[in-house]
């Protein structure tokens, strides 16, 4: 016991994504609902917005969407680090699919209708943690943010 307490306190392994079924699909709804929760509120549309791009990420049916979302939240409330879902995706993921991750994150950040600073910052950090250069950051945020006005939502 001493040891697992251990290695989920520095990071050696997260109870979170052992034993799961697809520790990818995980990984990246982990991110995607960090960035929903960085401003302190996760609302409907963030939700929303979440249960589309994993959807259409990775072809879920209804339950196993229930599934990864209740998965991921519980692994983000017991997670302390991001090392743990980022170093699935740059061990898992192209560098191209990178990138359209870090557009799926922008999304939910704009989902709400409003950049929070600290979802601007989480993003930034995130990018680097996955190696997506700044310029590819940039174009992934046009992206989303274009998506984000032809939705009919307010962007920034």
């Amino acid at each position: 016991m001493i040891d697992r307490m251990l290695d989920f306190l520095t990071g050696r392994k997260t109870p979170a994504l052992a034993n799961r079924p697809d520790e990818l699909e995980l990984a990246v709804a982990a991110l995607l609902i960090e960035a929903a929760r960085m401003d302190d509120q996760f609302d409907a549309a963030e939700r929303a917005t979440i249960e589309r791009l994993l959807t259409e990420r990775f072809d879920l049916t209804p339950d196993a969407l229930h599934a990864l979302m209740e998965a991921a939240e519980e692994a983000v409330r017991q997670s302390t680090q991001f090392f743990p879902f980022t170093r699935q995706i740059v061990q898992r993921i192209s560098h191209e699919d990178r990138a359209h991750i870090l557009e799926m994150m922008w999304e939910v950040a704009y989902a709400d209708g409003v950049l929070d600073p600290h979802e601007d910052a989480l993003l930034r950090r995130i990018a680097g943690l996955i190696h997506v250069p700044d310029q590819e950051r940039g174009l992934a945020r046009q992206r989303a943010l274009e998506k984000a006005k032809t939705r009919g939502l307010r962007g920034q």
